[in-house]
């Protein structure tokens, strides 16, 4: 299985150059890939932003959005910039994408939250007919983007909750990832994303991710439970389950990636709560 880390994009606080250096630690210490966490109506980093930059400075670890809000985005403009990143990187991109489910991200940019479903649907359409070359209406005459690098398409894993999200995924993606749930529950939704493959006639078998959030060393455990209550606030008191959850030892990062491993997923990103350069060393020292 692959072992990922998440990049701090989220954590406020965080200059923009420990980005840069916590994925150049990164894949200097042998993860997989790096993933970055999406908002708008937050301080956050913008995703792509930061994976254009960590292209750059890297040559060999993937680079996922885990997720990002589709939706929110003009859906030209985000092929354009996604066919970017992809030639940047030299084809290490892989867009995880979702609808969200936050209101006020789509307030602050002026779309409709209650349609998102639906623009999500109409801007895979789009996404395919501009990385394929399509010349988009009004475009003059040229293509919009340039072509990515893997087959003409930037790699898509969805996220979501339900039937559609499945078979979007069957249909457009390689795979999908699964956000905060843990790893004693993820079985039978691992059962669920390969048959809607196998239902859409798709051979192979998907990429399957989990993300879980960790904190390693007593040292950061303050500021590791202050950003999650901080983060997911809007949803009360769930949001110190969610600080709860998060895994504060080494012991407890290597049982989790083995459960998740038993049930099928094929890909862990752990998502950090601090933004301290020493987590990336404690977690590649438990776990690779």
């Amino acid at each position: 299985m692959k072992i990922g880390i998440g990049l701090p994009n989220t954590i406020k606080g965080t200059p923009g150059r420990r980005l840069v250096e916590w994925a150049q630690l990164a894949e200097e210490r042998g993860f997989s890939g790096l993933a970055t966490i999406d908002r708008i109506a937050y301080p956050n980093y913008d995703s792509l932003s930061v994976l254009a930059a960590v292209a750059g400075a890297t040559t060999r670890i993937g680079l996922m959005t885990n997720i990002l809000i589709a939706p929110l985005y003009q859906p030209v403009h985000l092929a354009k910039v996604a066919a970017s990143v992809d030639q940047l990187s030299g084809g290490r991109l892989t867009l995880g994408i979702a609808p969200g489910g936050r209101a006020d991200d789509y307030a602050v940019v002026g779309r409709d939250f209650g349609s998102r479903g639906k623009d999500l649907d109409a801007l895979l359409e789009t996404l395919h007919e501009v990385w394929s070359g399509q010349v988009p209406a009004g475009a003059g005459g040229e293509a919009a983007a340039p072509p990515p690098v893997n087959g003409g398409r930037v790699p898509l894993v969805f996220g979501g909750s339900n039937a559609r999200a499945y078979e979007r995924m069957a249909r457009w993606g390689e795979g999908f990832t699964f956000g905060g749930v843990p790893a004693s529950q993820v079985a039978p939704l691992v059962e669920q994303v390969r048959a809607a493959w196998s239902a859409a006639g798709r051979t192979g078998e998907p990429r399957i991710c989990a993300l879980s959030y960790f904190s390693l060393g007593e040292d950061v455990a303050r500021e590791s439970s202050g950003y999650l209550l901080d983060y997911y606030g809007f949803l009360g008191e769930y949001a110190g389950m969610i600080a709860d959850s998060r895994l504060t030892s080494a012991e407890a990062v290597r049982e989790a990636v083995a459960a998740y491993g038993e049930a099928g997923v094929t890909e862990v990103y752990l998502d950090p709560t601090s933004n301290r350069l020493a987590q990336v060393e404690r977690l590649a020292e438990a776990v690779l």
